[in-house]
Formats: C-alpha cells, sequence, structure tokens
C-alpha cells in the first residue's frame, strides 16, 4: 500500500493536552491544535515520530509514505531525520517541508532551503507549501519556481476549508500536473495534478466532502497524519463516497488506491500477507474491518515484518523511545 498523504509528526500527538481553548471552526483546530505542536517539535521528537509512523504503516501494509512535514523550531535538516527513521525500518518515503509565512519572511526563506538542500542531495520528495491562505503571493511564486528548476512537483494543502477557498484563483497559474494537491474540498475550479483525498480527516475536522469521484484529476488516497492504514481509509473512502451516490462500487476507490504507485511503482512489487484470505478484492475489503498485514517482503525480496513484527527495528525500543518523546512534547505543550 502508499499512503499518499500523511504528517508523521502527528504520531505523537495521541494523548496530547487538551488545547487552551475549546476550537470550534477549522481555524481554530490548526491554531490552538496543530500549530502548537509543530512549533514545539525538536529533533529527537521528529525522529522518534517518523520511526513509529513508520512501524506503525508497515503493520498495515504500508510501504511507501507520501509525507508533509512542518516544524518551525527545527527546519534544517528535518527532512532527512524523517527519510533516515523511515529507511532504518524499510519504509519509503517522498519528503515535503511546509512552507509557510506564519513565522515571517526567515521561517518561509528556511523552509525553501530545507527543500532545496533535500532534494538536491538526493533525496526523494516534492517542494512542500503549508496552504495558500498561509502564504504571500511571493512565497507560493518562490515555491512554484524552485519545484520547476528542480524537476519535481509541488505537495500542498489546497482550499481544505473556507479559509483557503481562493486557492484555486491563487494557484491557477502555478499549479503544473506533476503538483500534488491535497483535500480541494472547497476547490472551486479544476486545476492540474494529482489529488490526495483524505475522507477522516475531512470529516474529522467537520470541513466537508471533497467529491473527488467529480473531480478529472488522478485521485489518491491520504490519512492526513491519522496512521497509515490504507486498507482502512479506503473502506471510510467507499463508505462517504457510497453516502454520496447510492449507486458508487467499492473498485472506484480501489484505483485510488492503485494511484498511488504512480510516486513509487517500486512499491508494486512488494509482497503483503494478510491475515484475510480475500484481501486483494476491493468488495471483500470495504465490508471487512480488521484486516491487517502479517507478513511483508520488499520488492528486492527482503523480510521487512514477519508474524505481524518489524525485522529491521525492535518495536518495544521504538514505542519506549516514542513514548519518552511524547512526554518532552506533552510538556512543553
Amino acid at each position: 500500500m502508499v499512503c499518499s498523504h500523511h504528517h508523521l509528526y502527528s504520531t505523537l500527538a495521541r494523548g496530547m493536552p487538551s488545547p487552551p481553548r475549546q476550537p470550534t471552526k477549522f481555524l481554530e483546530i490548526l491554531e490552538q491544535i496543530w500549530w502548537r505542536l509543530d512549533v514545539a517539535l525538536d529533533a529527537e521528537m521528529i525522529r522518534w515520530s517518523a520511526m513509529l509512523g513508520a512501524v506503525e504503516a508497515l503493520q498495515c501494509g504500508t510501504t511507501a509514505i507520501v509525507d508533509h512535514h512542518e516544524s518551525p523550531s527545527c527546519i534544517e535538516g528535518s527532512l532527512s531525520i524523517i527519510a533516515d527513521a523511515c529507511a532504518e525500518v524499510g519504509v519509503r518515503t517522498n519528503l515535503a517541508y511546509g512552507v509557510t509565512d506564519r513565522h515571517g519572511a526567515d521561517g518561509s526563506r528556511r523552509g525553501l532551503a530545507e527543500n532545496e538542500r533535500f532534494l538536491r542531495a538526493g533525496g526523494r520528495g516534492m517542494v512542500g507549501v503549508h496552504a495558500a491562505f498561509t502564504c504571500s503571493d511571493d512565497t507560493l511564486a518562490s515555491a512554484a519556481a524552485l519545484a520547476a528548476d528542480l524537476g519535481v512537483g509541488v505537495h500542498i494543502h489546497v482550499a481544505e476549508a473556507p479559509d483557503d477557498a481562493d486557492a484555486g484563483d491563487r494557484l491557477h497559474a502555478l499549479a503544473r500536473d506533476d503538483w500534488h494537491l491535497v483535500h480541494c474540498v472547497y476547490l472551486d475550479r479544476e486545476l492540474p495534478g494529482t489529488i490526495a483525498h483524505n475522507p477522516r480527516s475531512n470529516m474529522n475536522n467537520s470541513v466537508g466532502y471533497a467529491r473527488p469521484a467529480a473531480r478529472p484529476n488522478r485521485i489518491v488516497l491520504g490519512t492526513d497524519g491519522i496512521g497509515a492504514d490504507m486498507l482502512e481509509e479506503a473502506r471510510l473512502a467507499y463508505m462517504r463516497l457510497r453516502e454520496e451516490d447510492v449507486l458508487a462500487s467499492p473498485d472506484t476507490v480501489w484505483q485510488w488506491l492503485d494511484n498511488g504507485y504512480a510516486l513509487f511503482p517500486e512499491a508494486r512489487a512488494d509482497r503483503v500477507t494478510w491475515n484475510y484470505p480475500h484481501a486483494d478484492s476491493a468488495w471483500h475489503v470495504a465490508f471487512t474491518p480488521g484486516v491487517r498485514a502479517v507478513h511483508v517482503e520488499s520488492d528486492a525480496g527482503e523480510v521487512l515484518l514477519r508474524d505481524g513484527l518489524p525485522t529491521r527495528v525492535d518495536i518495544a525500543e521504538v514505542q519506549t523511545n516514542a513514548a519518552e518523546q511524547a512526554k518532552r512534547l506533552f510538556a512543553r505543550l
């Protein structure tokens, strides 16, 4: 499986302290939860969050992750930390740092520089942008120009909520076919690029339904940081699609999963043994909860998961270290 939009830095967020004030709108959720969390991250938190997230992905049969990262207090080198942590587990990554003007011109400059540093050093990824509504037009243009220069796409949240409803107008002259457009719930026009649909996150944030099946773009499935169980995400995506259209088939969502291989063609040759004998059927998976990977073998023939446990790392050690970093994170929050 491929998770086509993740936020591995959110792995440690489970159990985090309540926000200072109860958020009731999307922007308040960002301000009171995620923008407080990302600024509190340091290198050790990023490392163990990524490693635990990679282990949990592998246990769900997910061997490749498109990740969108932000850590304003620890920008330089952050993408390499994530890449190394996931590689240690055996999970492939396509990484981007989410550039934003929320922390001033210097913050956006450093974010662009981290994308450039990582990609020029041979890292696999895209140029990341948080979202149009947190960036100036100059910053959006700079990110687009850097991506074009490096021959990669831009990985950006687009019109996730009404706060970013003018994203289509601001991006229409910049977007290209290799862009990775996330959410697009309130997108008011067609934009070139792949759309990453994240149904669980959209429901959790109460922003509405993106209606991906109505878009002409290639659609892929992501989790927006809520784990990397792609079969579970596909089940939810189908139920949300079915709620909209009683004639919808799970084969549509199965195609969205398959589209994820565009960024990781080698992942198609990985082999996963599941605890359910019909896990290769969209109709079976759509109505069978609890399907888990018990054995994962890479395209090169290396066993990465045996009897449900990772082979390259000690899962107990990863969980212990991640728990220690979560305590540090919660104390800062």
